[in-house]
């Protein structure tokens, strides 16, 4: 084979190679730059807790092996209703015991009556002395004291008897069944944890420098819980009401804000997001960033966006997220005027 047949062959391989073929210029990605929307008066954003005004961990006062449980996590219950019961032989048996007991001492009041009434014709007849009659009426007296004390004992006994059956003490919903069948419920040991579904607050701790504003300005409070139709957005409370006390380690006070009854999807537990008026930085009113809701990235717990800078290469950055505004999120930190983000995130590379 002639020389320039081999250069032409080694031509023809070089060109079929894939580590040579270039690859076409990428899609351009839509850049959106920082612009302030305006501005509005100062606000502090605070995370907050929904909770229930009514929550309640139920134990018992006696200790015993639980033999029944009627009721699981989620289990709407009525008031009274019983939710579990404890092995309770051991405290019927006493209390049977001390029936019998009573009746025993009745039978002894029984007999010392009769021979006080049989006394009291003797010494009217006065064939015995003042002091035989004295005699038979202190044991009357002994008798009908020890009646009175076994029937008091019966009675605790039988009270006792109903420690062994937990009920609810009103309607609601139960949170938690830390136990099982055949557990040893003890003294002070949680077994059923409830709370009443139609009362729930908003819990926020605030810092001392923001609970003069909180108080000069109780109406401008606004709430919002994210995840729950119709609270994505800030919500005015029924009621604000604010502690008087404060925290002397993390010096905070607590706010609560009530919320209205029958909110479908709502449980004590969840997040949520208050805002207060005034802010730390004593500005007055502040510039409000806006990014639609698709240029946000999510991962995990962290929110930020995709930043291109000068040189035209992608980073992320975590940035703090406020108010939603239909299809628009406002960003309280990590960005500045006039900063360029990636309109979509997936096509600018770094959010992978």
């Amino acid at each position: 084979m002639s020389r320039i047949s081999l250069l032409t062959l080694a031509a023809l391989t070089s060109l079929a190679s894939p580590a040579l073929v270039v690859a076409g210029p990428a899609a351009p990605v839509q850049v959106i730059t920082v612009q302030a929307a305006g501005t509005a008066q100062a606000e502090s954003s605070l995370d907050a807790v929904v909770e229930a005004v009514r929550q309640t961990t139920l134990s018992s006062q006696v200790a015993g092996a639980v033999v029944a449980l009627h009721v699981k996590a989620g289990d709407r219950v009525k008031a009274g209703q019983e939710l579990l019961r404890i092995d309770a032989r051991a405290a019927q048996h006493n209390a049977a015991g001390s029936s019998a007991q009573v009746e025993a001492a009745q039978a002894n009041l029984a007999v010392a009556t009769k021979e006080l009434e049989r006394q009291q014709q003797l010494l009217q007849k006065q064939y015995i002395s003042q002091g035989a009659f004295d005699r038979a009426q202190s044991q009357w007296d002994a008798a009908k004291a020890q009646v009175k004390a076994l029937q008091a004992q019966t009675q605790a006994a039988q009270t006792q008897s109903g420690f062994f059956v937990v009920n609810a003490p009103y309607a609601g919903v139960v949170s938690d069944v830390p136990v099982t069948v055949g557990d040893m419920a003890m003294p002070g040991r949680a077994l059923v944890t409830l709370h009443d579904p139609s009362a729930l607050r908003v819990t926020a701790a605030v810092p001392q420098a923001l609970l003069a504003a909180v108080a000069a300005q109780p109406k401008a409070i606004r709430y919002e819980l994210p995840g729950v139709a119709g609270y994505t957005t800030p919500q005015a409370p029924q009621q604000v009401q604010v502690l008087p006390a404060v925290d002397p380690v993390t010096h905070t006070g607590q706010i609560r804000l009530s919320l209205p009854a029958g909110v479908e999807g709502l449980a004590p537990g969840m997040f949520a997001r208050v805002w207060l008026p005034g802010a730390s930085t004593g500005k007055a009113s502040v510039e409000r960033m806006f990014l639609p809701s698709t240029a946000i990235v999510r991962r995990a717990e962290m929110t930020g966006v995709v930043v291109i800078n000068n040189q035209g290469q992608p980073s992320l950055r975590q940035v703090r997220l406020g108010q939603t505004v239909g299809e628009r999120v406002e960003i309280l930190s990590g960005l500045r005027m006039d900063d360029k983000v990636a309109a979509e995130p997936a096509l600018a590379g770094a959010a992978r």
